[in-house]
């Protein structure tokens, strides 16, 4: 349980009026988005870096076959979150 679940179950939530409820459910759903994002950013820092840098790094600009690979690593791994929501919301309908 994280620490915004632990916080809620203290509240008594039948005491909020209907825009306060509202208002709660929007800052916890912007919440999660948020959560998400920054998983998946994670996710592919990880991938393509591992990916993309075989070797130690070497000076402070990219070289272009490691922009190369960056730039198409993220494309594919932005086209495959697309296909899967994509095809998880025609499972839904």
């Amino acid at each position: 349980m994280n620490s915004t679940q632990a916080a809620i179950e203290n509240v008594d939530l039948d005491k909020l009026n209907d825009a306060d409820k509202g208002e709660l459910r929007q800052f916890l759903n912007t919440q999660q988005q948020r959560s998400q994002i920054q998983s998946q950013t994670h996710q592919l820092t990880q991938v393509c870096w591992t990916k993309c840098f075989t070797g130690n790094v070497s000076g402070s600009k990219l070289d272009k076959t490691e922009e190369g690979c960056l730039a198409n690593c993220v494309n594919r791994f932005m086209d495959l979150n697309l296909l899967t929501v994509k095809h998880l919301n025609s499972m839904r309908h």
